[in-house]
């Protein structure tokens, strides 16, 4: 270019910058391989059996605190009903001292038994009847221990 620019040297030319080139470039775009049904399905059974055994061992462990929660309900009852026995044992201990028996008997007037109360039954000794089948009063005394008398 000429020095000399429309009469003046004032100015310079500019200098021109250098005209980038933009170089298009294609990118390409690569897509991974997606899995395979099999191994889809390989993964999914995996989760489905970590799902159930997860499931069968929480709900054992339910069922164990559920007996143990029994059990602890069990064992405040036992301790409720020895105390209770132990209460009762010591009652009757009471209740059964002689002292107290005889006040009673004394009380209600019971004694021993005097002889013209105390009856002796025998079976009759020469009835067919009793030989062919015994009479229930034979029978029972034949029961009884401390009963001498026995029919043939």
């Amino acid at each position: 270019m000429p020095a000399y620019i429309h009469g003046s040297l004032a100015t310079q030319p500019r200098e021109q910058e250098p005209k980038v080139k933009i170089k298009e470039t294609k990118k390409l775009v690569t897509r991974k391989k997606t899995l395979p049904i099999q191994e889809k399905l390989l993964y999914l059974f995996t989760v489905v059996i970590c799902a159930v055994v997860a499931g069968v061992i929480i709900w054992r462990y339910a069922q164990i605190y559920e007996m143990n929660m029994r059990i602890q309900q069990v064992e405040k009852q036992i301790q409720l009903l020895e105390a209770e026995n132990t209460v009762l044992k010591y009652k009757v201990s009471e209740l059964s001292k002689p002292e107290r028996l005889n006040e009673l008997a004394k009380q209600w007037s019971y004694g021993p038994p005097e002889v013209p109360q105390i009856k002796t039954v025998t079976p009759p000794k020469n009835s067919t009847a009793a030989k062919s089948t015994p009479s229930k009063s034979a029978a029972d005394s034949a029961k009884k221990p401390g009963t001498s008398k026995q029919t043939p």
